[in-house]
């Protein structure tokens, strides 16, 4: 540990169950010293068990509905109020699409199940800022970041329309980015990570195949759950003050390759060549 958090205050959406990268950074946040709030929806927090990790961390849990700007403002000011002063971090680790639930094909979604994906796993992330800047709750040089995907950018079927909120996301970060950094001096980032085997991960077609194909395409492999943790919390931490409006990719190399060796090998013995 090397106290990169000592001293910040923080809340951390989305932390569901030990899989999660919201868990994972939690515990790196706290070994680094830091002390936040906890905070899911309430549906979420029934489903999972972040009562340990509170326990574990020593941290309050504050139930909140992201899509609420009602309580994602009671949520900032009682965290205030619990960490006794402004908020040096904030993770936005929400994402949900009832169409991949349901198993609605991209080119025939139910556009309720559409509205209310994009409001949970992006439009949430625009009224967290707008909060935090009008109750003016994040210190100078404090940093927000989402988690997204690269699916924001390239084809990946099975990913639903979690792609389009994933790039409406990104597209907020930079936007919004721009106001905090520019009225505030708050850095505003998202993290393209690789596929990573957390409950909502697995909840997407085809996902155990994809994550094998992704590692044999990555020269590092993919990164885990723990490693997003790890480069979550660089980003929180005075080491990374100039980096902001970025979309960080956290894969192992994948966003940059073509093919790999061990992918055209796998292709050339399956036509017997």
């Amino acid at each position: 540990m090397y106290n990169l958090l000592k001293g910040k205050k923080g809340i951390i959406f989305g932390a569901l169950d030990e899989n999660s990268i919201a868990w994972k950074t939690a515990e790196r946040a706290h070994e680094e010293g830091a002390t936040f709030v906890l905070t899911n929806a309430p549906i979420a927090m029934r489903m999972g068990t972040i009562n340990l990790l509170a326990e574990k961390t020593g941290s309050q849990i504050i139930p909140a509905d992201a899509t609420s700007v009602e309580d994602l403002e009671n949520l900032v000011e009682k965290s205030m109020e619990i960490l006794g002063g402004k908020i040096d971090f904030v993770l936005h680790s929400i994402g949900m699409s009832v169409n991949v639930r349901k198993k609605n094909h991209y080119t025939e979604q139910n556009y309720d199940f559409t509205h209310k994906g994009w409001d949970v796993s992006a439009v949430s992330f625009h009224k967290v800022l707008s909060v935090l800047k009008k109750k003016e709750a994040m210190n100078q040089w404090g940093s927000v970041v989402a988690l997204t995907y690269m699916a924001a950018q390239r084809v990946f079927p099975d990913y639903n329309d979690m792609a389009d909120n994933k790039a409406y996301l990104e597209s907020i970060a930079r936007s919004f980015g721009y106001f905090f950094g520019r009225d505030n001096k708050v850095r505003v980032n998202t993290i393209s990570q690789s596929p990573t085997a957390t409950t909502a991960g697995k909840g997407v077609k085809g996902f155990d195949g994809f994550i094998e194909y992704a590692n044999q395409m990555s020269p590092l492999g993919n990164a885990s759950a723990l490693e997003c943790a790890d480069y979550t919390i660089t980003l929180f931490s005075d080491l990374t003050r100039k980096v902001t409006l970025q979309n960080l990719f956290h894969d192992g190399g994948f966003s940059n390759m073509g093919v790999s060796q061990m992918v055209m090998e796998h292709f050339v013995e399956k036509q017997g060549k």
